[in-house]
């Protein structure tokens, strides 16, 4: 069974969804103004792989990942590159969608963006009026923190913690200095609808509680993000009125120690690192760290994913296809349902990749290899071709395979001079070559 922690509550529970055959999970996605860095790709590739453990428990699963197509942080790039809004928006929506489908992290069920859900936005924050939760003043509709008691009840910040990490504008207008923006005018060259408030645009936080309610009902089963949206995000979606039976969050992503910024210049790019990575290692080494632990990403860190999964993908070489055994599986999906400890099912899947390499007996080894290929895809990994995978990044295809070529002849005339000098020749285009059983297999180098 299924265990999870829940912030809300701060322990791990047993996992069950409101409907037995039906778990619906909302995770936030970007505010597109710019690139994705690692710190965005890690909640999406670990809440891709909570989706896929969720499909394999509950007969039907909802999952809805947003974009944040209006903010000031898009206005503000569409400032710089005079360019539109939409534009802005339209650009790294798509930039966004790429970097993830090279790490391999499946698109959502559904994936609402803001600007599509106005109206019900305007519905929730007049139905906080009606209640004496919110309130209007100078152009604007703030929500008035007082009037919910177990506000800070998720983060578990004092008052004084709250203000300092809300970074709210402490405006004389306010009535609580805590209190948070529902909607703001927005003036002509600005993005902005009408509204019995006049001419504006919503604050942040009332768009993902409006997407949950249009999408997945007043109620959900798991409500998903970065830990740096625990608060304020989160703890004023629940004071909107957003309901999630677990409150799931990953740990920050930091850069040789020192936290991601641009004035560090540290901020590292999924497209940039994609050029010299494959994503199926950037996925592993994000998956490295169990999912609630800070992930330290240092020049190292892609380096030690791609010589992992080079031994995992080593154990499917030559293996044919047949059907795994669960007894092979258990201990993989056993740490998943144990909060998605990652660690744990990468120990077991290496345990596994050894099975096959000691194994004697030729069908007990294919099916492990089965075994091994099956828990992978609950993390999203090893569904290649183990040697794609080995010869993935080779510029020359065709030069290799005549060096490899040449080389094999060399050997057949017991040149060893020429054989080895073509191996430093392949060396030295980052391809080893492994002799066995007569035959000459070559993978890049990590």
């Amino acid at each position: 069974m299924l265990h999870l922690f829940n912030s809300m509550g701060r322990k791990v529970e047993p996992f069950a969804p409101h409907d037995a055959k039906h778990a619906r999970m909302y995770v936030c996605g970007p505010t597109v103004y710019s690139y994705a860095h690692i710190g965005n790709a890690r909640p999406a590739v670990v809440f891709d792989v909570l989706a896929r453990v969720l499909r394999a428990q509950v007969p039907k699963v909802t999952y809805a990942r947003n974009i944040t197509d209006v903010d000031d942080k898009i206005i503000a790039a569409a400032t710089e590159r005079d360019a539109t809004c939409d534009a802005i928006s339209a650009e790294f929506t798509d930039a966004y969608h790429k970097d993830l489908a090279a790490l391999g992290v499946a698109p959502p069920d559904i994936e609402p963006h803001a600007t599509a859900h106005i109206g019900p936005m305007i519905e929730i924050i007049e139905e906080l009026i009606a209640e004496g939760k919110a309130y209007t003043t100078e152009a604007h509709v703030l929500y008035h923190i007082p009037a919910f008691p177990d506000y800070g009840k998720l983060s578990g910040a004092n008052p004084d913690e709250m203000l300092a990490g809300a970074r709210v504008e402490v405006a004389p207008w306010k009535r609580d200095p805590r209190d948070f923006v529902l909607w703001k005018p927005s003036d002509a060259d600005q993005p902005g609808w009408n509204s019995p408030w006049g001419f504006g645009r919503p604050g942040w936080h009332i768009e993902c509680t409006a997407m949950i309610r249009s999408h997945l009902g007043e109620q959900i089963d798991i409500h998903g993000g970065g830990i740096d949206l625990r608060f304020p995000h989160h703890e004023n979606e629940i004071a909107q009125g957003t309901k999630a039976k677990f409150w799931i969050h990953n740990g920050h992503v930091t850069v040789s120690g020192a936290k991601m910024s641009k004035s560090l210049g540290n901020v590292l790019l999924v497209r940039d690192l994609l050029k010299e990575t494959p994503g199926e290692a950037i996925r592993y080494a994000l998956l490295s760290a169990h999912y609630r632990q800070p992930l330290d990403w240092t020049p190292e860190t892609p380096k030690a994913a791609r010589a992992a999964l080079d031994r995992l993908y080593g154990a499917l070489r030559d293996q044919p296809e047949v059907e795994p055994s669960p007894d092979d599986i258990a201990p993989v999906v056993a740490a998943l349902e144990n909060d998605l400890n990652t660690p744990a099912a990468f120990a077991a899947m290496h345990a596994l990749a050894a099975q096959v390499h000691s194994e004697g007996d030729q069908s007990r080894r294919a099916q492990i290899a089965a075994g091994l290929r099956q828990a992978g895809g609950f993390l999203g990994l090893l569904q290649q071709d183990p040697i794609a995978w080995a010869q993935a990044g080779a510029g020359e295809v065709d030069q290799i395979e005549a060096l490899i070529k040449h080389r094999a002849q060399a050997r057949l005339d017991r040149d060893w001079a020429l054989a080895d000098k073509l191996r430093d020749e392949l060396l030295a285009l980052g391809v080893e070559v492994e002799d066995s059983g007569g035959e000459s297999r070559w993978r890049m180098r990590a």
